[in-house]
């Protein structure tokens, strides 16, 4: 049994900062739950490109809202409070805060730790 507080992993090396938000890593691939928990935080007016290739991601909004774009299907979705959005298909997509947005992450496979956006959006998959 493991009890987590995000609190505890504040500045420390799970709390990833990236160029649109923060990452606070809960689990990663050494806790060994085959998936990653995130707490992520993307501020107003930010607005992110992501295209996971190697990563499956669904995301629950706790607060705030935003947009998410499709970029293949060129679909909008306005993401509020109580909604999951599942990029089951390693959709090429952008999202943008229109109030700051809290986000429960989780990642499949798991995030090893320090990983950060690369120019084409996604996660290495390479050991970090």
């Amino acid at each position: 049994m493991k009890i987590v507080n995000i609190r505890d992993i504040e500045g420390t090396e799970r709390d990833v900062k990236f160029k649109e938000g923060r990452s606070l890593r809960v689990l990663l691939e050494k806790d060994n739950m085959g998936f990653s928990l995130h707490k992520t935080i993307i501020p107003k007016g930010k607005k992110g490109h992501w295209h996971y290739k190697h990563h499956q991601e669904a995301c629950y909004c706790v607060s705030g809202y935003g947009e998410l774009i499709n970029l293949d299907t060129k679909e909008s979705f306005l993401i509020i409070p109580e909604t999951t959005y599942v990029l089951d298909n390693y959709d090429n997509h952008t999202f943008e805060a229109f109030e700051d947005v809290v986000l429960i992450s989780v990642f499949n496979p798991p995030v090893k730790g320090q990983e950060v956006h690369q120019e084409d959006g996604s996660y290495s998959i390479s050991n970090q």
